[in-house]
This record gives structure tokens, sequence and C-alpha cells, in this order.
């Protein structure tokens, strides 16, 4: 996929290197990582139990696992900051609609081992680069900050009891998390919540000075790069371990759905999951959300050559001559249907072959595909030449 082609350059020259992790994990690691309070772990997690009584999960993300792959492999002993990122299958249990999916692919990145503020900018640029390389549409950022833990906690217990006092208004769902996860209110479609917080006090005036110093640097980093950028007191992201900066990339383009990709900071997560004290950023994108928000065209996939064999008994020979014109770099297909000759040719023409190579007994023959132009070739070789001029007239893929 040309968008993961382009995610490898981009990063790698940031210095990321490619990790794996598997596509299932005991169940736990969610739970503790992500947050029992989240939607993801209380109704959105593939949970089952394996042969051996064990309890795993399909992955609904990936910091959780890349934090427990960085302890388990002692990646806290190599030079840090660790810079890693992957790409691949996630699931949650969701209402399939336009732009969710319960099967999804994402990139994510992830920078392990240091709390330098050009962390936070860096990871924000590359996946600000990676969107507009893939020609998303009306795209927006917003950034905030939710501070330490302990502002955050602080916090939690400020807005719990703002909400308590209008408890009457608030949506079923966030009056069940009012002492468990009151952050979760600022994501509520709820018309009677969302009025609620509008006038609900916000983290953001809330932080200590170092954490509000902190996102100042990121801003200003971001602004020496010319990114553009607002500041939003409500952006809470939907997972229990940010701390500090969170951003998140949206489309216009998308409707409700409308979020490309986001992160932030998790500073406490590592150490959580029984590793060193290790601050961290990072990111997901949804690879569909961003094919759904570009324009770019689909490159047009078609053969540059495409071999005919009038008779069954050269079919022998044809699969050498389509193996040989594939190894010399031209994109081939062969006749492997039983189709006739005149068959064939329509067949090659709806595939946008720019030649027909005809197989006989001892000869080779070129049909161009646009002309109607048909000469004989003394070997693969010139195959190749013929081909090769036919498609660059056509604007066609060649060698």
């Amino acid at each position: 996929m040309e968008l993961l082609g382009t995610s490898a350059e981009l990063l790698g020259a940031a210095g990321y290197e490619p990790i794996e992790t598997p596509v299932f994990e005991d169940t736990e690691l969610f739970a503790r990582g992500v947050g029992e309070t989240t939607d993801i772990v209380e109704k959105e997690m593939f949970t089952f139990e394996d042969l051996g009584g064990r309890s795993v999960t399909l992955r609904p993300e990936a910091t959780a696992a890349v934090c427990r792959a960085y302890v388990e492999h002692g990646m806290h002993k190599l030079p840090q900051p660790v810079k890693l990122w992957s790409s691949g299958p996630f699931f949650r249990y969701e209402a399939p609609q336009a732009g969710r999916f319960r099967q999804f692919a994402q990139i994510d990145a992830e920078a392990l081992g240091s709390d330098d503020p050009s962390l936070d900018a860096e990871m924000i640029l590359l996946l600000a680069e990676l969107l507009e390389r893939a020609g998303a549409r009306d795209v927006r950022l917003r950034i905030s900050s939710l501070g330490t833990a302990a502002t955050r906690r602080d916090y939690s217990q400020e807005l719990g009891a703002y909400l308590r006092d209008h408890e009457g208004e608030l949506s079923e769902t966030v009056t069940a998390r009012i002492d468990r996860n009151p952050l979760r209110a600022f994501d509520s479609d709820h018309p009677g919540t969302r009025r609620v917080m509008e006038r609900a006090p916000r983290l953001l005036e809330r932080l200590a000075p170092e954490d509000a110093e902190h996102l100042d640097a990121v801003r200003h980093m971001l602004d020496d790069a010319g990114q553009e950028h607002e500041l939003d007191a409500g952006l809470v992201r939907g997972l229990d371990y940010y701390t500090r900066t969170v951003f998140e990339f949206t489309s216009d383009a998308l409707g409700a759905q409308s979020g490309l990709g986001g992160g932030g900071r998790y500073d406490a997560l590592v150490e959580q999951l029984g590793g060193p004290p290790t601050p961290a950023v990072g990111w997901a994108a949804g690879v569909e959300r961003i094919l759904l928000a570009s324009d770019a065209d689909v490159p047009e996939r078609r053969p540059a050559a495409f071999v005919a064999v009038p008779k069954a008994e050269g079919a022998r020979r044809a699969f050498g001559v389509a193996r040989e014109l594939r190894a010399a770099g031209l994109a081939t297909q062969m006749e492997q249907a039983g189709r006739s000759v005149k068959g064939q040719l329509r067949h090659a023409d709806r595939l946008g072959a720019c030649v027909v190579v005809i197989v006989g007994e001892d000869e080779l023959e070129v049909k161009d595909m646009r002309s109607g132009e048909q000469r004989p070739a003394a070997d693969v070789a010139e195959v190749v030449r013929l081909a090769s001029e036919a498609s660059r007239a056509t604007g066609g893929p060649a060698p």
C-alpha cells in the first residue's frame, strides 16, 4: 500500500524503527494500560478464553503492547529515546459505519525515554506531513494538555463535584462515570451533557507551571514550523494513560467520524506496566479514514504486456516468456482461462495492456494495442524494448 510505503520513508528518515506486536495479548495488559473505565475496555474489546483458560484480547490499540515490548525486551537499556513505528489490523466491537469498522488498520508511532517537548512537536509534525502526503482534505489540528497524573486527579475531583451539581442534565452514561472517569463527559454527544460541559471548569486553567511551560514549548515549535493549530481545552482523548500534551487531527471531509489520528504523552504508562519510570509520546492514525479523506487518485494497476497463447501446446513457452518479461521489469499478465485468440485480445484491451505478446511455436510477435501495429520480435529482449516504447507512448507502466 502506498500509504504504508510513505509512512516507512517518512518515519524512517526521522529515526523510527519498525516493530511488530502480537494481534492478541493478555486482556490484563489493556485493562491496566488503556484504563478500565474507558469505552474500549468496558464495551469494545474482543475478548475470549484460549485453550489454556487464559483471557486474551484482540488488540484494540497499539501503545500498551509497544510499552510491554519495551519493558520485556529491555529497551530501556538502549540509547534513549527509543523510536518505533508499526502498522497492522486492530479490532473494536463498535457499530460499523462510514469510517468506523470492527477491524481497521492503523499506523502507529511511539518515542519512549525522553520528556523533551521537541519529541511532542516532532510527533505532531510527522503525522501532519503524513496526512499532507496522503492528500487528506480539510485537516485541522487541535492540541491541549492534561498535565501530570496528580494535576489530573485533583481536577477530576473538581469536575466530578461540578457534574454532580448538574446530574439531572447529564446522560446516563456520563452520570455512571462521574466517580470513575468524569473527563469522559467532554466526549459526550448528549445535548444536555454538552450544555453542562460548556460551563465546566477547564483543566488547562489548572496546569502546574512546568506543565504549562511544556505545552508552550511544543506550541512555539509548531509555530516555528508553520503548523497551524488551535488550543482546545475540551480535548481529553479517549484513553486513561495520557499525560501532558494531547493532540488530534480531524478532517471536515469525513462528517461525524472526523478523526484522522492523534495521540499524546503517556509518561506513566511504562512504569504502570512494570517498567522503570519512562516518559513517552506517540500517535495512531486510521488508514481507512485517511484514504476516505484523501482526494488523491488511486494509481491504475494495469500490465505493460499481456502474453497470448494461440495454441494450447504453446502454454509452456508462454509461461516462460511471461516470467522473463517480469524479470526484466515489465508488469505482465498471461492467458490462463482458455480463451480464443480474439477473446485474449479483448481481455488484454480490458486490462489496459500496452502490448500483446503472441507466442507461437518458434516465433514471437508483438501487437501494439494503441496503434494496432503487429511486428515480429527476435527474442524477449526485443519484446521488452517494443513493450517499453509502447508503454511510454501511452503513459503506462514501464521498466
